[in-house]
């Protein structure tokens, strides 16, 4: 049996990361199964006793999205349209009981490609803040995840928060999610987008991410730049397949590399249609 630590401040946590080799735990979600049928004989640091890493709030331009904050504070948060995105994701995180433990940070940092929390924070260009005893860091969630599994985080650094940008309240934001059933399932393909529009009803920025379509979560800066300036009436019309040419989609048990294809355009399309209507309706309700 290893050491277990249960720290109160981020201080603590990060002294502990900096003296020996530690496992952060968090909610547990992943770390549980990960380790059925073999005895725990790593040294562990549980960081759900540290109050500051808990919560979401504004700081100046940014939202700030603690590292402990569950899926279940990101639904029940009373948080602008931003973020109606990140909380239909937060719907498709597993089941209830799943949502009440696991935390959003835990998802970025167990870098699933199927993780359904990175593309719409990679849309909504999302920063992960790491802290160490040396100090602080900041990193886009695209340079954070580096491969199935695989993060940029130091062994001695701690996720302490996620920052996402704050944006004009003409923008929209969405999230759709493809799987063999409509909930409690791994992702066949996934589509999240940001749009804002001006008041004519012309695109003035778009930020579209693609999900399990490849080994890290993908933005589509060639659609991006094709929506500029479009009317959000004809912005499906943007959608070509070689916006789609960089995603590295595989053949597994749940589909084809060529039916994750097909199905992350047409995820796209109907991402657009949606935000389209959404601002649209917004505009006619401030008019």
């Amino acid at each position: 049996m290893g050491l277990y630590l249960r720290p109160r401040t981020i201080e603590e946590a990060v002294a502990a990361l900096a003296d020996s080799r530690f496992v952060v735990l968090a909610g547990g979600t992943d770390f549980y199964p990960a380790r059925v049928g073999r005895a725990l004989d790593e040294n562990v640091v549980d960081i759900t006793a540290v109050g500051a890493l808990r919560g979401i709030h504004q700081d100046g331009d940014v939202w700030r999205i603690g590292a402990t904050t569950t899926w279940r504070d990101v639904l029940d948060a009373p948080l602008p349209p931003l973020f109606d995105g990140l909380k239909l994701a937060a719907r498709e995180v597993g089941g209830a009981q799943i949502q009440n433990a696991a935390t959003v940070a835990g998802n970025l940092c167990n870098a699933s490609p199927a993780a359904d929390s990175v593309p719409v924070l990679m849309a909504l260009d999302a920063r992960l803040e790491l802290r160490s005893a040396a100090g602080t860091r900041m990193l886009p969630i695209a340079d954070f995840i580096r491969g199935n599994r695989r993060t940029a985080a130091r062994p001695d650094e701690l996720v302490s928060a996620i920052l996402v940008p704050q944006r004009s309240a003409r923008a929209a934001t969405h999230f759709l999610k493809l799987g063999a059933r409509r909930y409690l399932v791994i992702s066949i393909a996934m589509a999240a987008g940001v749009i804002e529009a001006d008041t004519a009803g012309r695109i003035v920025a778009a930020h579209i991410a693609i999900g399990a379509c490849s080994e890290v979560a993908q933005r589509l800066p060639g659609l991006e730049q094709a929506l500029l300036g479009r009317y959000l009436s004809d912005s499906q019309d943007a959608v070509e397949p070689q916006h789609f040419s960089a995603l590295r989609p595989i053949d597994d048990v749940r589909a084809s590399a060529a039916y994750r294809r097909d199905g992350a355009m047409t995820l796209t399309r109907r991402l657009l249609q949606e935000l389209a209507a959404r601002l649209v309706e917004s505009h006619r309700d401030t008019a």
